[in-house]
């Protein structure tokens, strides 16, 4: 079978499921991306330009997919109607990797990317996802716990409307709405590297540096173990996107000659990075799926997370990686100290 799948934001977690999927299925999958830039623009009119690009694939007979797979940041009702004499009969899935009415708003209503509207939910990128989802047969979350969030936001979204706010359709998304977790190449990362009992502890943020991941107070917690004059060294190297806090670029200074790489990091330096790092540690607000929090475990990095978002990952973790307010700090501490002690 030939699969064309649409990747308007061909980058991050996107350009990694997207490449694995292709790299891996039994199936003919072709690619169609645009740059990971401007995600509002590519909600809005990635699926006219994605459309221009697709026509002569679909109309050539030896390239014509016998699926179409798109993700969420495809307008795909807009897709599938500028190609729909090609597409009217094709099946079509969305995967979803997030989605604009569950994803968190900053404290701040003017950072982020709800910042022109006050801080306050941009319900027309919410649609866009909506419409996406009734225009596709089938419907695949990364989660569970994304699955049902996102379910259960839809009636009270809805009701915003004052009429026809077409209530019913929540049971056909729910009816063709499955679970499709993230492949994830861990082959990249083997094979072990050795870890050096010579330096200090190494902690690691590998992250996306956005505010609902909360670097602030990844920052925040390792100044505090730098104050009281703990010997450790940190790593930040996570995806970036447009400029940090004030906050977080202070914090980093801060930390002086212990932070041994701050900025991307290629394959190779990344690999290294994981393979020497003791523990890391998440803050984010929420997560529907860790793809860089089970990179580090798989390199037997020590993980801290917060209960509250242990729904959000598809493992069982032990108690002791788990805390929850005020518990972060001691852990932290404990598993920079007590290195040959825990388990990986």
């Amino acid at each position: 079978m030939r699969i064309l799948l649409i990747s308007p934001y061909h980058g991050g977690s996107h350009q990694a499921w997207a490449e694995g999927y292709a790299g891996n299925s039994t199936h003919e999958v072709q690619i169609l991306s645009l740059p990971a830039r401007f995600w509002k623009w590519r909600m809005e009119g990635g699926a006219i330009t994605l459309a221009r690009m697709a026509l002569p694939i679909l109309a050539d007979p030896h390239t014509a997919p016998d699926m179409i797979v798109a993700t969420d940041m495809l307008d795909l009702a807009k897709f599938l109607a500028l190609t729909r004499p090609y597409t009217a009969q094709l099946p079509a899935a969305l995967y979803m990797h997030e989605n604009q009415l569950t994803y968190p708003l900053p404290d701040d209503p003017t950072t982020g990317p709800m910042r022109r509207i006050h801080g306050a939910r941009d319900r027309h990128y919410v649609m866009i996802n909506l419409t996406s989802m009734l225009a596709a047969d089938r419907i695949y979350f990364n989660s569970d716990y994304h699955r049902q969030t996102m379910l259960n936001a839809i009636p009270s979204f809805l009701r915003h409307y004052p009429e026809y706010n077409e209530e019913q359709v929540i049971e056909a998304i729910q009816r063709k709405s499955s679970v499709l977790a993230v492949g994830i190449n861990f082959a990249r990362l083997d094979p072990p590297l050795p870890r050096s009992q010579d330096r200090p502890p190494l902690v690691l943020w590998n992250q996306r540096w956005e505010y609902d991941k909360n670097p602030d107070r990844f920052v925040a917690t390792l100044n505090q173990l730098a104050v009281e004059g703990l010997d450790f060294e940190a790593a930040f190297c996570g995806e970036r996107f447009g400029l940090g806090t004030v906050e977080v670029d202070e914090g980093i200074v801060g930390l002086g000659d212990r932070v041994i790489h701050n900025g991307y990091a290629n394959d190779s330096l990344y690999r290294q990075l994981l393979w020497s790092a003791t523990a890391t540690f998440s803050t984010a607000k929420h997560e529907y799926f860790g793809i860089s929090i089970l990179e580090a475990i798989h390199c037997r990095t020590f993980p801290i997370l917060p209960r509250k978002l242990t729904i959000d990952y598809p493992e069982q973790f032990h108690d002791r990686c788990l805390v929850k307010g005020k518990e972060l700090l001691p852990r932290l501490r404990w598993a920079i100290t007590h290195r040959t002690k825990r388990k990986p």
